[in-house]
């Protein structure tokens, strides 16, 4: 059942960051019931690719989710929201601020329905301040946090990801905040609020950059795949057209890397002795690691570092991952039994646990699949109610 089987998450967000983490919550036991509009659906059911008009994001997005249709914004809708609250632990929203409240929704009245829930208020940009009511989105946060102005090449444009990567930052978090909140009740007895700003997370993974600013006055600029912390740090070309990357932010790494590549008088350098002093030197290091990465084979390059115990690794491409003996070993990448597509690939747990671990129960389910059962279940109602709900369009 999964060492978060006492839980009822009801996932009333949309698209990637509170979703997410949901499915993290629901990976490991946790019951989440999916709260979608009857007629919009989550946006991440046709987001991205699809086959035979069934989205593929959604299959591994919605997966351990019981699918419910509810139009919140309808009183009935609200009302039996309110009722799924009651016997819930945990929600997670991402309207607007003051959409909520708009609705009767508001963590006062939902507190007041059930103290002990944990509600996660997952927006761009917090529930206070003269940006929190503008629309939010991930790529924001990548623009605004820091990120996309410190990354790509030094005389190229700022770049932002090709991928979510602000939403899954922020998914994360909103999974790590959740159970911290969830701990804090086991003790309090009562639940609280999460405000959560997905321009945040962000900024902290980036470093200290706050702190040297503050105290030197520095910008981090841009500087490609070159750190200034440590060199040689940089992706080569091989002799047979591939590309690795290689690290040398250990001291003695770096020392085994250019022994390796036939230049060891540079390890008695004065400036070689630290990370910053050999960044300061990183082309004439890029110079030696790459020439000699350059007049050898992927296979030959990766047998000499590993033999060197120096760090090296293939850029990989999607093929190359579910290619690896590694990623294969620890089943990364797995097969799930899909009812539309059949035998599915998608990403495993993001974590093992030896004595309670999670399971991939089933993929993303149809919208309103769940929808009778759950109603039924959790709040009794009958078959003709619930068919009266889908006439009025409150289902």
């Amino acid at each position: 059942m999964g060492p978060l089987s006492d839980l009822t998450v009801l996932d009333c967000s949309t698209l990637f960051a509170g979703p997410l983490a949901a499915t993290v919550l629901g990976d490991f036991g946790a019951e989440v019931i999916k709260i979608e509009h009857p007629e919009k659906g989550d946006p991440s059911r046709t987001h991205g690719h699809s086959k035979n008009g069934v989205g593929l994001w959604w299959k591994m997005l919605g997966r351990n989710k019981r699918a419910v249709t509810l139009n919140l914004g309808r009183p009935e809708g609200a009302e039996i929201l309110r009722g799924l609250v009651a016997g819930a632990d945990v929600l997670i929203e991402n309207f607007r601020p003051g959409t909520l409240e708009r609705w009767g929704l508001g963590p006062d009245v939902l507190h007041e329905i059930n103290p002990r829930l944990v509600i996660a208020r997952v927006t761009g940009f917090g529930q206070f301040g003269p940006y929190a009511r503008r629309p939010g989105f991930g790529t924001l946060a990548e623009s605004m946090s820091g990120f996309a102005a410190m990354t790509g090449e030094p005389d190229g444009p700022p770049t932002l990801p090709p991928f979510g990567l602000a939403d899954g930052i922020a998914a994360l978090t909103c999974y790590g905040a959740i159970l911290t909140a969830l701990h804090s009740r086991a003790s309090t007895g009562v639940g609280q609020v999460i405000d959560l700003a997905i321009i945040e997370p962000l900024v902290t993974l980036l470093g200290p950059q706050p702190t040297v600013y503050d105290q030197l006055g520095l910008i981090h600029e841009r500087t490609g795949n070159r750190s200034v912390n440590n060199a040689p740090r940089n992706t080569y070309r091989t002799a047979d057209g591939r590309w690795v990357a290689v690290s040398t932010s250990a001291q003695t790494i770096a020392e085994r890397v250019m022994r390796l590549v036939g230049c060891p008088e540079v390890i008695d350098e004065p400036w070689f002795a630290t990370g910053a002093g050999r960044a300061q030197h990183a082309e004439e290091l890029d110079a030696a690691v790459g020439g000699w990465i350059a007049q050898r084979s992927l296979d030959e390059v990766s047998a000499a570092f590993t033999e060197a115990q120096a760090a090296v690794a293939p850029i990989y491409d999607v093929t190359d991952v579910l290619a690896d003996p590694q990623y294969q070993a620890l089943d990364t990448i797995t097969t799930v039994d899909d009812p539309d597509l059949g035998p599915l690939k998608m990403q495993n747990l993001l974590f093992r646990l030896s004595t309670t671990p999670g399971e991939i129960r089933w993929t993303g389910r149809a919208v309103g699949a769940d929808t009778a059962d759950v109603l039924a279940e959790r709040l009794g109602m009958s078959a003709d109610e619930i068919a009266k709900l889908r006439e009025e369009g409150v289902l």
